[in-house]
């Protein structure tokens, strides 16, 4: 009986323990059906995304940069496509032991490591950086087959620019260069962190620059599985990358080499404008710099050597040099006069060679036969004392609020960065731009050499140029243009880019024909006669000549005993055709001389080139580029019938 409840009583507890091993295996399976239950109903899409993405990649598509042409339709900014050796520092051994290996199997020439290191120096080591660009079939094939002994290093196919003109508007056009960290930061700013997914490369300077949100277009992307090594299988889906728009300049590219090469080995810049758009048809700056130098990285001996020149090649002269504008100031000087009834343009002032004031001596060299003048003599032959008396009765902040509405000393909001004001100057200015006090005070004297644009002005040929199409165009402003529309890459059609609002500074049309007559009468029996003797238009000028350095009261220049890069400056002004101008410019020869030897000549033949559709021959060329040129030498060419593209 007792061993029958002792089976009873085990029976029970194994009953028991079943029973809770039951239930812990219940629990359990819930708990793995509850599981199952969410990765698989509640978390289904994140799980599934998270899947796709372990088998799939997404590799961002480039778009083609948009391309630059001149108004003419000559393209000036293209692109190619060509194979880069590639070499991320973070994933190489090494990058000097790497290096010197891949030297062993392609050519890496000292210029292609100094790049590198520049490279190096600008980015982070986990970024990809070309060290050999535009590699041959034979190159890849030969690197290929060796690949698996270069971790870190790749063969990529990349979209490279071209300057096919090199040296030509490289101020214009400006040039691309690689995304630095700053510009990656602004990116995300701009919330365009999205659009330059794989974009290495942006516009840094000129048109490049302004536009590039134009140019640059928008980035595509590619779907793609990958193998378990990361390798691309197959493409699963695509969405195309929309090209830049292409963007049209208003600048003449013919006319842009023609004068570039007129200046030679010299220094200097030069705008000319349509007066009644205010279309920038030439924009020179010279020295020039070659732009395809920074397209794929510039190496330290070049960025050294464009950097540390005493002739600053990298300087846009006509958009940030700034210079006295000499006696090409004086007709506006005349302008002041009338418009604000200082003086008539029949009174009369003599002028003996000189000009006394506070006990000074000013000194009015050019007036070579001197005696009585009225405001057209004074124009045409260049009076200092004329203008000096002007300038006395005018005053400083008289003269500064004429001559700010026509653009001097202001910024005139062309459609490329980098522009500089420059110096107009007033009692306020001097207060604000002076720290000791007695820097502050203004002194009458100091009014005295404004009257002949020296002084403190100091102003651009893109102002000069503006103000000289202003004149031109009877006191009516428009804001200079350089980029006419853009081009849609795809359908080929041109949306123009409307100009600002033309602004009527209220000239009265009789001083306007004063000023204008009398800048002819320069032209026709002053002091650029020589130079358009012959042309086969009427046209207006002003030479002058402007100091490059101060020089004491009592010390008299003289240009062989100085160093060239202190001799005056070259300046002229000009407008075209007389009755109906439609060219106007500003032009600067630095350190050579008088105006009417070495920067009218230039004038001229951009003159017979966009109204006569004329070319100067080699001979001329020649000596204008030289400075020793007056009227064109000899029968010039037919503009149609010059070569082009220009043979280097």
């Amino acid at each position: 009986m007792t061993e029958l409840r002792n089976v009873e009583a085990d029976l029970g507890r194994f009953r028991a323990r079943v029973y809770v091993v039951s239930i812990v295996v219940l629990v359990c399976f819930g708990l793995l059906v509850a599981r199952l239950v969410y990765l698989q109903v509640v978390r289904h899409d994140d799980l599934r995304a998270q899947a796709e993405s372990n088998r799939t990649a997404i590799v961002p598509i480039v778009p083609n940069r948009g391309l630059i042409q001149d108004r003419n339709g000559i393209v000036l900014a293209s692109n190619y496509s060509a194979y880069t050796l590639e070499v991320t520092p973070a994933k190489t051994g090494g990058v000097e032991q790497t290096l010197e290996e891949l030297s062993k199997v392609l050519d890496i020439t000292a210029r292609d490591r100094r790049r590198f290191k520049k490279l190096m120096e600008e980015t982070k080591s986990f970024e990809s950086l070309p060290i050999r660009t535009r590699l041959t079939d034979t190159e890849v094939a030969r690197f290929a087959a060796q690949r698996f002994r270069f971790p870190g290093v790749d063969i990529k196919a990349r979209l490279f620019r071209n300057y096919p003109y090199g040296e030509l508007a490289s101020h214009v056009i400006g040039y691309i260069g690689r995304i630095n960290q700053a510009e990656k930061a602004k990116i995300e700013d701009d919330d365009d962190q999205a659009n330059y997914r794989g974009t290495e490369y942006m516009g840094k300077l000129g048109v490049e620059q302004s536009f590039e949100n134009q140019l640059h277009g928008i980035t595509g992307v590619e779907r793609i599985e990958t193998s378990a090594g990361g390798r691309a299988v197959r493409k699963l889906a695509s969405n195309p990358s929309t090209p830049g728009n292409g963007v049209i300049l208003s600048i003449d590219i013919k006319l842009q080499k023609l004068i570039e090469d007129m200046y030679g080995e010299r220094r200097g810049a030069l705008v000319a404008l349509d007066p009644k758009t205010g279309e920038v048809l030439a924009f020179v700056s010279k020295p020039t710099f070659d732009s395809n130098l920074f397209v794929e990285g510039i190496d330290q001996e070049n960025w050294q050597m464009l950097n540390e020149s005493i002739d600053k090649p990298l300087l846009n002269r006509a958009l940030r040099g700034t210079y006295p504008p000499g006696s090409t100031y004086k007709p506006f000087m005349a302008m002041a006069a009338l418009q604000t009834g200082t003086r008539s343009p029949t009174t009369l002032i003599n002028d003996p060679g000189f000009y006394m004031f506070g006990g000074h001596r000013f000194g009015s060299p050019e007036n070579e036969r001197g005696g009585i003048m009225d405001m057209r003599r004074a124009i045409v032959e260049s009076s200092n004392a004329y203008f000096y008396s002007l300038a006395n009765e005018l005053g400083v902040d008289t003269m500064h609020d004429f001559m700010k509405p026509l653009g001097f000393g202001q910024i005139t909001g062309i459609d490329i960065g980098g522009e500089v004001r420059g110096v107009l100057p007033s009692q306020a200015w001097k207060r604000n731009y002076y720290k000791r006090q007695e820097q502050k005070k203004w002194y009458a004297g100091e009014t005295i050499s404004l009257g002949i644009g020296q002084g403190y002005n100091s102003f651009t040929m893109l102002q000069l140029a503006q103000a000289t199409a202003t004149l031109a165009n009877g006191g009516v402003r428009h804001k200079p243009q350089l980029v006419m529309a853009t081009q849609d890459a795809t359908t080929r059609v041109r949306t123009a880019i409307a100009p600002d609002p033309a602004q009527d500074l209220g000239f009265k049309p009789e001083h306007v024909e004063i000023v204008r007559r009398a800048m002819v009468g320069v032209t026709q029996e002053g002091t650029s006669a020589r130079v358009f003797a012959g042309a086969g238009y009427l046209s207006g000028g002003k030479t002058g000549t402007a100091q490059a350095v101060s020089m004491g009261s009592r010390e008299k220049y003289n240009a062989s005993k100085m160093d060239e890069h202190q001799r005056d400056h070259a300046l002229y002004i000009a407008f075209a055709p007389a009755d109906d101008p439609k060219i106007a410019l500003a032009v600067i020869v630095e350190n050579a001389g008088f105006g009417s030897a070495s920067a009218a000549p230039i004038a001229r033949r951009a003159f017979d080139y966009w109204l006569l559709g004329q070319y100067p021959n080699a001979e001329d060329m020649a000596a204008v580029s030289k400075g020793q040129a007056t009227a064109p030498i000899g029968k010039p060419r037919l503009a149609a019938d010059v070569a082009w593209p220009p043979v280097h």
